[in-house]
């Protein structure tokens, strides 16, 4: 059973950064709730207030502007999955999107919840940083955009101040045309995220440019395999390339062991997913 909870539907933006100021950490946000609600029931939170922006049309739209993707922190699961630039432009990202939970997580799971929730197997973050994303933070005093990288702090924490909220996530719309996402589960309908991985490139004469190789569930948050993006930068790509690239960012992991799979499993798996993920993304950027 759910502990009581104040409950009160925000009329806009303005509206809601006004409560969540005046209630500080009593105070959550409510969008899609399928993080949210759980946390409830299993009283890792107890809040006073929640705070309903499920159905603020501000947050809820994508829109290409200033050589830019912008796309609403409310918009779900599902919509972003649909959305044709996103289809076109960013296919690491509709990846993502379709190995997210279920059919009907994916119509009220929202992109800013999964951001906000900052899990280090968040599904969406590891394309995102890959894609070098920022995002816009909406405050009274006025918005703010910071690089996601510095968005995230660690497991569950984000540069969110008190009367804060995520407003959207920015994308360039010139990213790499080499794109892939993967992503290990313990059963393929709603699987939380084992490892997961982005890589994200271009080829020029046959090297590897812009690379970004980004691990998910491998550390306390998902981060940059800086290494393994080094040895393929600039550099003629080749199978022994790649294996070499792969073995790099397995050795930056910094995995656990849990339910889901012992530190060492893990580790052998960042490599095999960084492996299959280059292959991808360079066949992609070839084919472009």
């Amino acid at each position: 059973m759910l502990p009581h909870v104040d409950y009160v539907r925000a009329e806009g933006v303005a509206h809601a950064l006004a409560l969540l100021d005046r209630h500080g950490a009593g105070a959550r946000l409510l969008a899609g709730g399928t993080d949210l609600l759980v946390d409830l029931r299993e009283r890792r939170s107890a809040p006073a207030l929640l705070v309903d922006i499920s159905e603020l049309d501000e947050l809820a739209a994508i829109r290409a502007e200033d050589g830019a993707l912008h796309i609403g922190a409310g918009v779900t699961v599902a919509a972003l999955r649909e959305d044709a630039t996103v289809q076109a432009e960013f296919p690491a990202l509709a990846e993502a999107a379709r190995w997210f939970a279920d059919y009907l997580t994916r119509n009220k799971a929202t992109l800013g919840g999964n951001l906000a929730n900052a899990s280090p197997g968040a599904d969406f973050l590891v394309p995102l940083l890959a894609l070098d994303a920022a995002v816009t933070i909406a405050a009274a005093a006025g918005d703010r955009t910071v690089p996601l990288d510095q968005f995230l702090l660690g497991p569950r924490q984000t540069a969110l101040g008190r009367g804060e909220l995520l407003r959207e996530v920015v994308l360039p719309r010139s990213a790499p045309a080499g794109q892939a996402y993967e992503k290990l589960g313990l059963k393929h309908g709603g699987a939380i995220a084992v490892v997961s991985c982005a890589v994200v490139m271009d080829v020029r004469a046959g090297r590897g440019a812009r690379v970004r190789i980004v691990l998910g569930a491998a550390a306390p948050r998902p981060f940059r395999a800086r290494a393994a993006e080094e040895r393929l930068e600039g550099q003629p790509l080749s199978a022994e390339r790649a294996e070499q690239a792969a073995a790099l960012a397995a050795g930056a992991a910094q995995p656990i062991s849990d339910v889901r799979g012992s530190a060492e499993y893990r580790r052998a798996m960042v490599q095999a997913l960084v492996r299959r993920g280059i292959d991808a993304a360079q066949a992609a950027a070839v084919r472009s």
